[in-house]
């Protein structure tokens, strides 16, 4: 059988090394090649060795996406088939607690990095007729609780950014789907609380792929992923 000489696509995965990010590089890893961006080189070094070991040709590029514009200048013009926009942080916290530090880090990598990365490789997809845009948001992008002043305002602003750059985008052949979990076993949680009832990173992985790997003709474009129930820890 002689191999295929299509090339791969190419997926661009933002905040690539740890949790949800790492596992939705190590999904998209046997079709795609990857470039994985994010903060910290020796853990893209290791997470890209894994994906290599795949079938995936691994780009690097250590960047704080906090630094949006530095970053999306060094992402401009490079071939990209699939965007992830992953990188997230997140302070839970009274607003009147909150420093002026904390709010404007979470509005810079939640809303900021949105664009400015979503800007520098978007105009490559549209220009070619097809690519897929996809962000991971929360259900918090639609729900609200005490110390989220700022963060469930940034998911907010996903949702309406996502579905409206669908609209735009759409029929240049362009998709954009927003996955957003309910609470996943990450960092994300302070240390002792007890995580063995949520979503394991790699289930969200999975909801990208499906979501990306769907037939040219269909968008997911929005798809909620929940733990089944807090009272019940996941099965092993």
């Amino acid at each position: 059988m002689t191999p295929s000489t299509q090339p791969r696509p190419v997926a661009l995965i933002t905040g690539a090394t740890r949790g949800i990010g790492h596992a939705i590089a190590l999904r998209l890893a046997p079709k795609h090649d990857l470039i994985l961006v994010a903060r910290d080189e020796s853990l893209l070094a290791a997470v890209a060795g894994e994906c290599e070991v795949l079938g995936s040709r691994v780009q690097c590029i250590a960047a704080d996406v906090q630094k949006a514009l530095v970053t999306a200048q060094r992402l401009t013009d490079l071939h990209v088939d699939v965007l992830v926009n992953n990188a997230g942080v997140a302070v839970m916290k009274p607003f009147l607690e909150m420093t002026a530090e904390e709010w404007h880090r979470q509005v810079d990598v939640n809303v900021n990095a949105l664009y400015h990365v979503t800007r520098a490789v978007l105009p490559g997809m549209v220009a070619r007729g097809h690519g897929h845009v996809c962000i991971i948001g929360s259900i918090a992008g639609r729900n609200t609780f005490v110390g989220g002043t700022c963060y469930t305002g940034t998911k907010h602003f996903v949702m309406g950014f996502a579905e409206s750059l669908m609209l735009e985008v759409r029929d240049a052949g362009v998709g954009v789907s927003v996955i957003t979990p309910g609470s996943v076993d990450t960092d994300l949680f302070p240390a002792g609380t007890d995580r063995t009832w949520m979503l394991e990173p790699k289930n969200v992985a999975d909801a990208v792929g499906f979501a990306i790997e769907a037939p040219p003709h269909m968008l997911v474009h929005r798809l909620e992923v929940r733990p089944l129930s807090p009272k019940r820890p996941r099965a092993s």
